[in-house]
């Protein structure tokens, strides 16, 4: 009997990943698929199109890899703090690592040739295959025909014949194939990574210049929650955007942080960290005051809690204008 290949496909949800699973399975190969979670992308889109596709699915931990890599970039940074470059090429190397321990035979990935002008041009890709050390056993089915063939194609695992040959920009005929294959629910195609989003990237690139990295990923996390402003080099503030924001805040902040409310009002919940002087607090006060439904220019009671202790102040909200300063969005 011939013996049934096993690949190990990423898996982000979109479209081009989708199909890339779709092409192998119809060979007969056996897919599993994988997706990688982290503070900056997640797996909703992966859990949804696995479900969708028929196939096992693996969700592993990316958070110290892509943490790494913005730190130290081996290929350097796209426009904002996205390290498209090594980000690719360590989830093909941790997707490699799985499939020897797993017992796969091969790797697969949704990639298409010159659909991204910086991280999947030719040289690119080929930069991602070399550096992940499992350039051999790389299968990039959508566009496979067009690159130099890896073992699994030269060997006859997968019929290259048979597959695709796509490149560039345009996308319909990833979108005729899908509706060949019945695939109607597919996401709009984007980038899915708050890396490559200048604001997000600011706020990272704030928190690492200034408090680093603390030992749980509690500050990264919080980086996608609320308005993050900067009250001097070592004190920074999160206001909440809204309930869910406060909810969040109120759950994810340390112990030992302060919480400043408007307790008579509706309002943000504001986190700020132990080391806050006296005069930044009544700052912060102020700018909690200003996002909650108070009179303009009237003062407002501001309650802070650290712990069991608990404190009133009274504030005048911060002028909108006023704000602006402080925050880590430029």
């Amino acid at each position: 009997m011939q013996k049934q290949y096993k690949a190990l496909s990423l898996l982000s949800g979109g479209l081009d990943s989708q199909l890339a699973i779709r092409v192998l399975l119809e060979q007969g190969i056996h897919v599993e698929a994988i997706t990688f979670r982290s503070p900056f992308f997640g797996t909703a889109k992966g859990e949804a199109a696995a479900k969708a596709l028929g196939v096992k699915h693996h969700i592993v931990d990316f958070t110290e890899d892509i943490l790494e890599q913005v730190q130290n970039p081996a290929h350097g940074l796209g426009k904002a703090m996205n390290p498209c470059i090594d980000c690719h090429t360590h989830m093909i190397m941790r997707a490699g690592e799985l499939m020897e321990e797993w017992g796969f035979d091969f790797i697969a990935t949704g990639e298409v040739l010159a659909q991204r002008p910086m991280s999947q041009n030719k040289q690119s890709l080929g930069v991602v295959a070399r550096c992940s050390k499992y350039e051999d056993l790389l299968v990039r089915p959508l566009c496979a025909a067009l690159l130099p063939p890896t073992k699994p194609i030269r060997e006859g695992w997968v019929d290259v014949a048979k597959l695709p040959a796509f490149s560039g920009r345009n996308r319909t005929p990833q979108m005729e194939l899908a509706a060949t294959f019945g695939l109607k629910d597919y996401p709009a195609p984007a980038g899915g990574c708050l890396l490559t989003e200048k604001r997000f990237g600011n706020k990272l690139k704030d928190l690492l210049d200034h408090e680093g990295l603390d030992h749980d990923r509690t500050n990264v996390w919080l980086l996608k929650v609320g308005r993050h402003m900067r009250l001097s080099d070592d004190v920074k503030i999160i206001v909440g955007s809204d309930q869910a924001d406060n909810d969040l805040l109120e759950a994810k902040a340390h112990p030992d942080d302060l919480r400043i409310t408007c307790p008579d009002v509706p309002g943000p919940t504001v986190i700020a960290p132990s080391n806050i002087s006296e005069e930044q607090l009544k700052t912060a006060a102020a700018i909690c005051a200003r996002y909650a439904k108070t009179p303009s220019g009237e003062p407002v009671k501001v309650l802070i809690e650290n712990g069991s202790e608990s404190r009133n102040i009274s504030v005048v909200p911060m002028h909108p204008d006023d704000v602006v300063q402080y925050m880590v969005v430029s």
